[in-house]
């Protein structure tokens, strides 16, 4: 008779596992890493003057009669954004009650009467309505979805790699 015996030691295994399961209770630190992608693209798109599916602005009236960039005039759009995190959600976004008319597009019409601006020009127009193009600025942008599972899949081997004392 032949006989044979096999031992496997599995503790780093087991370690692995118990740190993803932890990980997987917290996500907090993934989650961090999100809205900081989320924030930077965001940002980002002011500069490039473009939405998160690539396509670039309409440029505003007052961009091109002065040169300036679209939707960045006085810099409070761009500079309201913020994000933040905890253990299961990463979100960021602006705090201006302004913001869905650029995000999303639509008319502006006046209560009653008619809306009075100065143009970029120096000019005053007066009318019944105006129409916003939408200008999207946020959102998930393939690559920001690329750099998003990059975190997670890092995170991931950091975790199973290194045991319980990877971040």
């Amino acid at each position: 008779m032949v006989g044979f015996s096999y031992q496997i030691d599995d503790a780093q295994l087991h370690a692995g596992l118990r740190s993803l399961i932890a990980l997987g209770r917290d996500a907090g630190p993934i989650m961090a890493d999100i809205a900081a992608i989320g924030e930077s693209s965001t940002r980002m798109r002011f500069r490039t003057e473009t939405g998160p599916d690539g396509q670039k602005w309409k440029p505003s009236l007052r961009a091109r009669i002065t040169g300036g960039r679209t939707l960045t005039k006085d810099g409070h759009l761009s500079g309201s954004i913020s994000g933040r995190h905890g253990r299961d959600f990463a979100e960021w976004g602006v705090n201006r009650i302004y913001a869905a008319i650029h995000q999303f597009g639509g008319e502006i019409r006046a209560k009653g009467g008619s809306l009075r601006f100065r143009l970029a020009n120096g000019g005053f127009a007066t009318v019944q309505k105006v129409t916003m193009p939408a200008r999207p600025f946020l959102g998930i942008s393939d690559d920001d979805r690329d750099d998003i599972l990059d975190v997670i899949q890092a995170r991931i081997q950091a975790r199973t790699q290194g045991g319980a004392h990877a971040g």
